[in-house]
C-alpha cells in the first residue's frame, strides 16, 4: 500500500468535526472522512458541502460516513457504493455531538439552508 491508495485504514480522522467548518464558524448537516488522509468534512446537503471539496481540491475519492452506526463508503470517481476495510479509530463523531452540528452554531432555520 502506497500513500496514493485511495483508502488508507491506518489513518486516524482529522478531529471530531468538520475541519473547515469549525475554522470558519460554519456548521454542518452530517460528516464524512476522506478515507485517504481522515479529512473530516460536512456532506452534500451541508451549506458549504466541504468533504466534496476536499475530493476536487486534492483527488482522494473515497469518502465513508463518519455518523455513528453508519460505515458506508463512496467513491466521488465513479459516483456509486464502495466497499473498504475498517479505518483507524474513531468510526464516528462522539454520540452525544447533535447533527447538525457543532452546538451553538446550527441556525434555528438551518432545514431552510440544506441542499438536496
Amino acid at each position: 500500500m502506497t500513500s496514493d491508495d485511495p483508502i488508507q485504514p491506518s489513518v486516524p480522522p482529522s478531529g471530531t468535526g468538520c475541519v473547515e467548518c469549525l475554522g470558519s464558524g460554519g456548521w454542518w448537516f452530517h460528516l464524512r472522512r476522506c478515507a485517504q488522509c481522515g479529512h473530516i468534512g460536512c456532506c452534500d446537503s451541508s451549506p458549504a458541502q466541504h468533504a466534496t471539496a476536499h475530493w476536487k481540491a486534492t483527488g482522494h475519492p473515497v469518502i465513508q460516513s463518519f455518523e455513528p452506526g453508519e460505515d458506508w463508503f463512496w467513491d466521488f470517481s465513479t459516483e456509486q457504493a464502495a466497499n473498504g476495510p475498517r479505518l483507524a479509530p474513531a468510526d464516528s463523531h462522539p454520540e452525544d455531538q447533535p447533527a447538525p452540528g457543532p452546538a451553538g452554531a446550527v441556525p434555528g432555520d438551518w432545514r431552510n439552508h440544506l441542499h438536496r
